[in-house]
């Protein structure tokens, strides 16, 4: 049946030592590779941006609900569609408590083509509290890249923006694949500018950037933020 070989457990030690091994080479090489995303220059966002919402039109200013970062979703549901994609279901069905990566600075939004209306039906069938936007009608999902009007099908991608004051800016971009592994609290951090805010994390500076202790001195219990 292809299942691994049985050996005793000083021959798994051997085999476990030499494969964490190369498991702590990944984890620094990941590190590394966080820190030059977090390095990108960025994009100022110019262009005015609506979506339809729970309290009508919203602002890309207004999906950051007040924080300084916002994490966008492209999320593959075509308006002539009944329901969104399965994939992107399964993302979302992975994503966290949101308390936690709001108690980092970080909203996390869902955004689709399809009218609004039909987010919610399918959004109350999956039991998702994630807030869920439509784009329907406007060029967020082509000037960011999900959409194409060459192409019968969105791709889904993940969007991430940096707010100072009322200035929005556009930090990051992934598709696709690169969305493999991703759903975590730390995994969608490590896709921002500011990262997870540890002191510990290249280049120096982003834990503090704001005034704000370092990302783990602000971990609680979700039921205990003040949000």
């Amino acid at each position: 049946m292809g299942l691994p070989d049985i050996v005793t457990r000083e021959e798994w030690l051997t085999a476990r030592e030499e494969l964490l091994a190369k498991e702590k080479a990944a984890t620094r090489a990941r590190d590394a590779l966080n820190a030059e995303r977090r390095g990108l220059p960025m994009v100022e966002v110019d262009k005015e941006y609506y979506f339809d919402g729970y309290d009508g039109k919203a602002t890309l200013l207004d999906l950051f609900d007040g924080r300084d970062q916002l994490i966008v979703y492209h999320f593959m549901f075509a308006p002539e569609w009944d329901a969104g994609c399965r994939s992107c279901s399964g993302f979302l069905d992975q994503i966290g408590h949101l308390a936690h990566l709001r108690a980092r600075n970080t909203n996390f939004v869902a955004v689709s083509r399809a009218p609004f209306t039909k987010l919610l039906t399918f959004k109350a069938r999956m039991g998702w509290t994630v807030p869920w936007y439509s784009t329907n009608g406007g060029d967020f999902n082509y000037d960011f890249l999900a959409s194409s009007p060459d192409e019968p099908h969105d791709v889904p991608a993940i969007n991430c923006f940096l707010r100072y004051g009322d200035r929005i800016f556009h930090t990051y971009a992934t598709f696709a694949r690169g969305l493999d592994g991703i759903g975590s609290t730390t995994s969608l951090l490590d896709l921002t500018a500011l990262g997870r805010q540890e002191e510990w994390e290249k280049p120096t500076g982003r834990s503090s950037v704001y005034g704000a202790p370092a990302g783990s001195a602000r971990v609680r219990y979700h039921d205990e933020y003040d949000d």
